[in-house]
């Protein structure tokens, strides 16, 4: 009997564990992902002015974070933040920076952020064209949503 009792509570412990995992995959998270937009938003907004120790501060880095960029090997926190700087530290000017098709996707503490990027960027009097498809990984943390992970790959179908 005990065995049975013992049997049924994992049964039931895994039965909750499911029903939980299907809440964060199916609930939508209103607040969070109006959070997330906002802290879009402000990173969009650090690097129109300017500002790259602010565009780095929404950067989760540590061992963890990760980046996949134009079909390149992953790399970590120290490239991104160095690639971040150099190159959103020598835009002179954004002219457009849109977020095409931009998705928000919660699940609890964690969200992803999908878009295709159609950012013109002023170096100087060279004009950048970036046409990428772009996920951001976002985890809450005490200081609001940070990222743990970026991929860019460029957008075959405009």
């Amino acid at each position: 009997m005990i065995f049975g009792m013992v049997i049924s509570g994992c049964g039931q412990k895994e039965m909750d564990e499911k029903a939980f995992t299907i809440d964060l995959i199916n609930e939508e998270f209103p607040e969070a992902k109006q959070e997330v937009l906002e802290t879009f938003g402000a990173i969009a907004q650090s690097i129109k002015d300017g500002d790259i120790d602010k565009l780095i501060s929404y950067h989760a880095y540590g061992p963890k974070f990760t980046e996949f960029k134009g079909g390149a090997l992953r790399n970590g926190g120290v490239a991104n933040e160095e690639h971040e700087r150099n190159v959103f530290g020598s835009v002179t000017e954004v002219i457009k920076f849109d977020a095409k098709d931009l998705q928000i996707a919660v699940y609890g503490d964690v969200a992803n952020l999908t878009f295709h990027s159609d950012f013109h960027l002023m170096f100087g009097e060279d004009l950048a064209i970036v046409n990428d498809q772009i996920t951001l990984l976002f985890v809450k943390t005490s200081d609001g949503w940070k990222m743990v992970h970026e991929h860019h790959s460029p957008l075959a179908v405009e």
